[in-house]
């Protein structure tokens, strides 16, 4: 399979994975009204409105905020669909697929709801480490296949 066909794949599947569990955890499940659901020593679901970016950096309190984070997102998704359609390397159009798949499935919840569904909280004792969902987590793990791609993989293509 080519990297272009297993990118826009993966951009979709997590863009659908994003949005079926924010949607079956708000409109199924009712997490807000059983909330928290503990799934592990450290870990458990519970419903946080995240009005900024990654961390609840930059929170965004008026309409003009929540819109330039759309249209950021929505450029940045963009700009890096652009990049995963024309890289041959596999590794590198899946890293840009996560992120860009993580990025629409966050606008979607700005757009529809005014600030994201984060779902998954993960802490130790009385430390709380992060709150996050599936766009989130795609992300992060698009950056680390980035970092990777580019100190590991590229030296050795350009020594190949």
């Amino acid at each position: 399979m080519s990297a272009t066909r297993l990118s826009i794949i993966v951009a979709l599947v997590t863009l659908g994975l994003d949005q079926a569990t924010k949607l079956y955890l708000l409109f199924v499940f009712d997490l807000f009204l059983h909330e928290p659901v503990r799934l592990a020593p450290f870990v458990e679901l519970i419903t946080v409105w995240n009005r900024g970016i990654s961390y609840g950096l930059f929170q965004q309190e008026t309409e003009l905020g929540r819109w330039g984070l759309i249209v950021f997102s929505l450029a940045a998704a963009l700009g890096l669909g652009i990049w995963m359609l024309r890289t041959p390397h596999r590794l590198l159009a899946i890293s840009l697929a996560l992120i860009v798949g993580g990025a629409i499935g966050n606008a979607i919840d700005r757009t529809a709801y005014g600030a994201v569904f984060d779902f998954v909280h993960v802490f130790f004792g009385s430390f709380s480490w992060y709150v996050f969902n599936v766009a989130d987590a795609a992300i992060v793990a698009g950056v680390l296949g980035l970092v990777y791609d580019s100190f590991v993989l590229e030296g050795r293509r350009a020594r190949a």
